[in-house]
């Protein structure tokens, strides 16, 4: 490996995610700032950097970032980004909460480009407020071996999680937290996914009446081991003793801010003796996202 390319490596490697990121904006600037040699007085090459220490550096960046910033610096990052390997994982988990019609628009185009580039090698994606139904099923037709589907604040799916789950036979790790679903369609995704072994079912934007939906869980979801659960203020016991009693595998269950809840007796002692890491109703929350901890 020539020594500009070992300089390269250095430079990146040491740096954080966002000095990356600006000097993809300087190499994209019409004034470019950025210095074309190093101290030493040789030449930066980037275009001539292998492919493979190319891809391992993109692959530190977020999807909005690879696709409007580093596939345009030159023409090998362009052909790395090109390669379906790059898209395995979309990750478009962002806190721009709000979004107005245009930048919705913007990031659902976006995110169908990366799922087509994956040419069905998706296997993780994250993406937070824009997910719609069509993007959904469009995720799931074109991924059909996704184990991740992390879709937390999308309020504009309806029906597009019930008809996705069913082309999603081997997910294990589903994010709904923030979401609106019924009852039927929690039962529907269990089915449909016998594999899933996360569910994350924070704050839910449908609040829950009864233990109908723990109870969908419980004998839906054999075969988790991680469920978070916080924000569920009308689950009482009966629900939480048919999860206990219907996900043998537990291992990890938050129930902060689950305020009907009793922990004592022989259900505290259960829990006590089958769950390893347990976070009771009045345990605090450090922070917004805190919720999101396995």
């Amino acid at each position: 490996m020539s020594n500009i390319s070992s300089y390269i490596i250095r430079y990146c490697w040491n740096c954080d995610v966002s000095l990356l990121l600006g000097c993809c904006d300087r190499f994209l600037s019409p004034r470019s700032c950025f210095p074309a040699m190093t101290k030493d007085g040789r030449y930066r090459d980037w275009a001539g950097l292998p492919p493979e220490l190319t891809w391992s550096i993109l692959s530190r960046l977020g999807t909005v970032d690879i696709l409007e910033k580093a596939q345009k610096v030159c023409k090998s990052w362009h052909s790395v980004c090109e390669e379906p390997s790059m898209w395995r994982k979309i990750n478009m988990h962002n806190d721009l909460g709000f979004m107005d019609s245009l930048t919705r628009s913007r990031h659902v185009a976006m995110c169908r480009n990366a799922v087509d580039r994956s040419q069905g090698g998706l296997v993780e994606i994250d993406i937070w407020y824009f997910c719609t139904d069509s993007l959904l099923n469009h995720i799931a037709d074109s991924s059909r071996n996704l184990r991740t589907l992390r879709i937390a604040m999308c309020h504009e799916i309806n029906d597009g999680l019930l008809e996705a789950a069913g082309k999603l036979p081997f997910l294990e790790e589903l994010d709904i937290s923030y979401c609106s679903f019924e009852e039927e369609t929690l039962k529907a995704v269990g089915k449909s996914c016998p594999n899933l072994k996360t569910l994350k079912l924070n704050y839910p934007v449908l609040s829950y009446s009864d233990d109908e939906f723990a109870i969908a869980i419980a004998e839906s979801m054999p075969e988790l081991r991680n469920l978070q659960l916080s924000g569920n203020p009308y689950m009482s016991n009966t629900g939480l003793q048919a999860i206990l009693d219907g996900c043998l595998h537990l291992e990890h269950l938050d129930l902060r801010e689950c305020w009907r809840l009793g922990l004592v007796g022989d259900l505290e002692k259960l829990c006590a003796e089958r769950i390893r890491v347990l976070r009771r109703p009045g345990d605090p929350t450090s922070g917004p996202h805190d919720m999101f901890w396995l």
